[in-house]
């Protein structure tokens, strides 16, 4: 059976934007394909390009990888959780107090992208060792129920809802 893209009733409404954002097709198959593209970009940056913020307040582009690290640990935690049939509710979180915390700053660029593929790796693992079954089972995350299936399309959305900021507003600043 595989992987495949969440019906709109398997989630709350707050995140259809990012499960819009993600492609139809096997959910592995597109983590595997989006971990090569910002591979990509990011590994083709320098680490002074990295630093920039495309506007004061805004984060650098080494916040939004780390940010990307971050909620991907967060939604595959989900998902192992729901996929185990585990119905303990859990709590949000505020990525601005993650990334503030977090001090991207002072990391190589080359350590953040490492960490994002390995956070990314980890996703891919577990996304093909659970069984067509837990893909159904349901959870709540920040009060809001939903399935273990729609984790892996929200990090997809997610990522993708990052990359198109980071190609509309910061690399034609940088070239």
């Amino acid at each position: 059976m595989g992987l495949r893209k969440p019906s709109a009733e398997e989630y709350p409404s707050a995140y259809a934007p990012y499960v819009a954002a993600a492609e139809d097709g096997d959910g592995v198959a597109l983590l595997r394909a989006q971990l090569k593209e910002v591979t990509e970009l990011f590994g083709g940056l320098t680490e002074s390009q990295s630093t920039f913020r495309y506007a004061p307040g805004k984060w650098s582009l080494k916040d939004l990888l780390l940010h990307l690290s971050d909620a991907e640990r967060i939604f595959a935690y989900r998902c192992l959780r729901f996929g185990r049939g585990d119905g303990t509710p859990l709590a949000g979180f505020d990525e601005d107090a993650y990334a503030a915390a977090a001090d991207a700053e002072h990391q190589a660029l080359t350590d953040l992208l490492t960490d994002w593929q390995a956070t990314r790796a980890a996703l891919i693992s577990l996304c093909q060792g659970l069984p067509d079954a837990a893909w159904n089972h349901r959870g709540v995350s920040n009060g809001k129920e939903l399935t273990a299936r729609c984790l892996p399309y929200i990090c997809l959305g997610h990522t993708a809802h990052h990359l198109a900021v980071i190609r509309e507003r910061y690399l034609p600043a940088l070239k």
